[in-house]
């Protein structure tokens, strides 16, 4: 359980900061009440967890040499993705991230200038952050760690580095977002990959 734990925390930790729901709910906390924003953006990133470990225990139904072969492969492709990624980066540059988690939040009708409603903030937070992170990264990563570790473990360890990133996201705001280098975090998460990638191959010899 404790390596379910520390994979899932690190993962999650590392890929969540700068990422788009990282800024979704910076720009909400610098316009909403920020205990709203936390905890509309942290029941959806939580709910997305529970189901990405469900999903991934399913998966582990199949066959084990698959699922083993499965993680060695997604998380060393994941870890080089990024790598990729962060090597076509200017530094210290976040504005396509930024405008997409503004475009999002202009979409939902939750600008400053809007009624600030607190089941309209709540609702609107988690449905912000539930789509934004569908598909992303950091879901498919928690399928894989929950298809052959513990689930217990995974899910305390991801919900708490989403936790973490959402406190930093509502705390800090915009002045330790522009301090973010997505090129930095990017390179550290292909790392992350890849060495839990290594690990799972030396594990499963």
């Amino acid at each position: 359980m404790l390596t379910a734990f520390t994979a899932g925390l690190l993962l999650i930790t590392i890929s969540e900061l700068g990422d788009k729901t990282f800024f979704i709910a910076v720009i909400l906390s610098m316009q909403h009440p920020r205990k709203l924003v936390f905890a509309g953006v942290i029941a959806a990133l939580a709910a997305m967890t529970i189901l990405s470990v469900i999903f991934g225990k399913v998966v582990s139904f199949l066959p084990q040499q698959y699922i083993h072969y499965g993680e060695i492969v997604l998380f060393i492709a994941f870890g080089l993705k990024l790598l990729y990624d962060a090597s076509k980066m200017p530094a210290a540059d976040n504005h396509e991230v930024v405008e997409e988690a503004e475009e999002a939040v202009e979409k939902a009708g939750l600008g400053a200038d809007k009624p600030k409603n607190i089941w309209s903030v709540l609702l609107k937070s988690f449905v912000l952050t539930f789509i934004a992170e569908w598909g992303d990264r950091t879901q498919i990563a928690t399928i894989a760690l929950a298809a052959s570790n513990d689930p217990i473990g995974v899910t305390i360890g991801a919900v708490l580095g989403h936790s973490i990133c959402a406190a930093i996201a509502v705390i800090g705001g915009k002045l330790i977002a522009g301090k973010i280098s997505e090129k930095q975090i990017t390179f550290l998460g292909g790392c992350l990959f890849i060495i839990f990638g290594v690990v799972a191959a030396i594990e499963k010899s």
